[in-house]
């Protein structure tokens, strides 16, 4: 039964450099979807805004330190491990070097995406960006 699952928090930074593109990293080996391309973030904790939690996740996987987020858009995403809420903040200004500190590849992309496999979960929001960029979606290829 669906209704007993309870929804993971979590916090996701879509990192937009001055020529839009877009930071997307792999998931780590050992976790579900492992390879997929995805935006960082993670669960937010026990009393954490999103923002503090986007906050710690984007320092201890990326090693920047981001200098605000807002909640720009929230989906949910029923994964067969998990049923998460996804709260979507648009980041346009961080300090330090990239770190890949849980061993993820990272690349910039501007849309349409080259990389593949996207976590399914990030589909509406590359749709919304391309959107604003005046573009047609096309899902990347699985």
């Amino acid at each position: 039964m669906t209704g007993t699952r309870k929804h993971t928090e979590v916090a996701v930074g879509i990192l937009i450099r001055e020529d839009d593109a877009l930071l997307l990293s792999t998931r780590p080996e050992g976790k579900p979807y492992a390879g997929y391309w995805e935006f960082p973030g993670g669960k937010l904790e026990a009393g954490e805004t999103v923002e503090e939690a986007l906050r710690r996740e984007l320092h201890e996987e990326l090693g920047i330190t981001i200098a605000g987020a807002a909640v720009w858009k929230v989906t949910e995403h029923d994964y067969p491990h998990a049923l998460v809420r996804l709260h979507w903040c648009k980041v346009h200004r961080w300090s330090g070097d990239f770190e890949m500190r849980e061993g993820q590849a990272m690349c910039w992309q501007q849309l349409p995406l080259d990389v593949t496999p996207v976590l399914p979960g990030a589909l509406p929001v590359l749709a919304w960006l391309a959107q604003e960029r005046g573009l047609v979606f096309e899902p990347p290829a699985a």
